[in-house]
């Protein structure tokens, strides 16, 4: 049951993402329909990104919901996707703790119990003791779905989720606050890199909230934005 490190992959995203959302831009302002407007593109990137980013700073963040992306994520704690799945306009599909035995269950240590070095061995011991009660437990004929019960928020899972470009930022937004737990805030890191990298002009729109607004609306301010009422 080895602690692994966090693993995310982008699978799959559109080749022409551009193509998309600028005939999308295109088709709410132009008299031409929809499939003659994509068909016939001939702009070049500079315009076609010139034409996104103004209508996207106007709000009519319809035009980039057509963009879909799907990540794979391995190595990830129970507690952190407990989080991620309470997005609303996410799709999941998860490794199931009734179908797969967790004997020997890989693990997440939160780095703050990491750096204290007394504190990361009785993690260590408790987390195999719970796996050898979880193996005892099913070896006396316990299901999984029921055994599943003493596992703790740290057990390491993998899951698949897809997401459109819209509620990507907006998990950026809120994930990439310095408020928000480490682990997902990591993940969430690593999902927004891999699409920069892909499309770097989505960098400006893949941050904290705070860089968005220009102000920390929370109640607690990391001190990097000044708060809403100063």
């Amino acid at each position: 049951m080895p602690k692994k490190n966090l693993e995310v992959s982008l699978i799959a995203m559109p080749s022409n993402l551009l193509d998309v959302i600028y005939t999308a831009c295109r088709t709410c302002y132009s008299a031409d329909g929809a499939v003659e407007i994509f068909k016939n593109i001939t702009d070049d990137k500079e315009k076609k990104l010139a034409l996104i980013k103004r209508i996207i700073s106007s709000g009519h963040y319809s035009t980039i919901e057509h963009i879909q992306l799907t990540f794979a994520i391995n190595n990830i704690s129970r507690a952190a996707t407990h989080q991620l799945v309470r997005h609303r306009h996410m799709s999941f599909s998860q490794k199931s703790q009734r179908y797969v035995k967790e004997a020997d269950f890989d693990f997440v240590m939160p780095v703050a119990i990491e750096k204290n070095p007394e504190l990361e061995e009785k993690f260590i011991k408790h987390m195999e003791a719970t796996s050898k009660l979880y193996a005892e437990f099913v070896d006396a004929g316990i299901k999984k779905e029921d055994a599943r019960s003493i596992l703790p928020n740290a057990t390491a899972s993998s899951i698949v989720t897809s997401l459109n470009l819209r509620e990507l930022i907006h998990l950026a937004n809120l994930r990439l606050c310095t408020r928000a737990q480490l682990e997902i805030r990591m993940a969430v890191a690593k999902m927004c890199a891999l699409v920069i990298k892909e499309e770097p002009w989505l960098a400006e729109h893949l941050v904290p909230k705070c860089e968005r607004l220009g102000y920390c609306d929370e109640d607690n301010s990391c001190g990097r934005k000044p708060t809403k009422n100063g």
